[in-house]
């Protein structure tokens, strides 16, 4: 049993349950927690589940409130009339009581994830009595706002002159945020932060606000009995896609909204692929009001937030590309890996980490379209497709299957809390 107590209570926090890419993962992190007999709770600010272990609001001015407070917290920034799409959170707001209902909870592990849209004031983390452990799902915890911080690197010594929000001086919102967060860092005696990715954790320890911390990398989970093939055949008879076309799948949330995402890149890439057999796949969006000119059909499916119909979905797929221009621990690319359709990207973020070039999917050279639609073309005209296939789902099942990686976090809560129970007995 856990560090041999029955009653040792792990609380997780993110904005929401089940809504977002963020909030899937750490969901699927607590329910493999729960499977293997934990004590696990999940405290959101917004509740879409009826699982009881997820805490949610309980009166209707906590709902009203929780549905207000992105709204609240977003007002700063619209005063950057030049700042581009990237989202930024100032995490400013008050009065959300976050800190003391965690402590009334007493658990003996706070894990945070997403934790914005109003949730709580990044100062709140210095009133959390319990050892924290942070995942980061973008760049957030340590830029001076924005989260990802399209490659300008000013993370590392102090945000200023931000260029996600369009900024020209020195002591914008990004520096005034940057140096809440210092001064709060301070305070934070036992922080743990876990990088999702390799490249996640490599920018934390690079960064001005985490150089010298704890900082680890455990990947999210994924419960590959529920993520595996289904048979192509029935899935696009499901779908309602052709049976005699090679299907080409892209989505994420906001897919063709936000540049991130990469879809004008995905059409550069596919205005140059040399099959002429292929239709395309969006989910995560609805046509949009001006659809790329593409010479093959395109199919909008809209949001898919089910389980269910994504497995089928990627099942259906011969390739899935995912052309974002920064990335963490991509959902979509785990998720198809696991139901053996292979992936191409760029070779950024944390990509690597799942997609080894040639073996499972393919590598693209960063921000290349015509490398990106080399590798469609590379995936889709390989005659060993079955085997791209196989070792896809082997990979994940191999390193990122939910029973795998939940010991993995068992196994850090324990050596955190083993030396805190070391220091407070010297």
């Amino acid at each position: 049993m856990f560090l041999g107590v029955r009653d040792v209570r792990i609380l997780f926090l993110n904005s929401s349950d089940i809504e977002g890419g963020a909030a899937r993962a750490a969901y699927r992190l607590h329910l493999a927690l729960l499977r293997e007999g934990i004590d696990s709770r999940m405290l959101v600010q917004r509740k879409f589940s009826d699982n009881v272990t997820v805490l949610g609001p309980q009166t209707m001015l906590q709902k009203v409130a929780s549905r207000l407070r992105p709204f609240l917290d977003a007002l700063p920034v619209r005063r950057y009339k030049e700042r581009t799409k990237t989202l930024f959170s100032p995490a400013c707001l008050p009065f959300s009581c976050i800190a003391k209902r965690i402590n009334a909870l007493r658990p003996d592990i706070v894990h945070l994830h997403w934790i914005c849209g109003g949730m709580m004031r990044f100062e709140d983390l210095a009133k959390i009595e319990a050892p924290i452990v942070w995942s980061l799902h973008d760049m957030w915890a340590f830029t001076g706002g924005c989260h990802y911080d399209q490659e300008c690197g000013r993370y590392t010594t102090s945000c200023a002159r931000c260029v996600v929000l369009g900024s020209r001086r020195e002591h914008d919102i990004s520096r005034k945020v940057f140096l809440r967060k210092q001064k709060t860092l301070h305070h934070c005696k036992n922080l743990t932060i876990n990088g999702l990715s390799g490249w996640l954790a490599r920018c934390a320890q690079q960064s001005a606000l985490f150089k010298g911390g704890c900082v680890v990398n455990l990947p999210n989970p994924i419960d590959t009995n529920l993520f595996k093939p289904v048979d192509k055949d029935l899935s696009r008879d499901l779908l309602n896609l052709p049976k005699d076309k090679e299907i080409v799948l892209f989505g994420a949330m906001n897919a063709t909204g936000d540049p991130r995402k990469g879809f004008a890149e995905l059409s550069q890439a596919l205005s140059m692929l040399q099959s002429a057999d292929i239709e395309l796949v969006v989910f995560g969006s609805g046509k949009p009001l001006a659809p790329p000119d593409f010479s093959f059909p395109t199919h909008y499916l809209g949001n898919l937030s089910d389980d269910l119909s994504l497995k089928i979905l990627y099942s259906a797929a011969d390739v899935m590309v995912v052309p974002s221009l920064q990335e963490n621990l991509s959902n979509a690319i785990m998720e198809s890996l696991a139901c053996g359709t292979p992936v191409v990207g760029f070779n950024i973020g944390g990509n690597s980490d799942m997609i080894n070039h040639k073996q499972n999917g393919y590598l693209a050279a960063p921000y290349e379209p015509s490398d990106l639609a080399a590798g469609i073309d590379w995936v889709l005209a390989s005659p060993e497709h079955s085997f791209l296939r196989r070792n896809a789902r082997e990979k994940i099942v191999r390193e990122f299957d939910s029973s795998t990686v939940a010991c993995k976090y068992i196994d850090l809560y324990k050596r955190i809390l083993s030396e805190r129970q070391r220091v407070s007995t010297q």
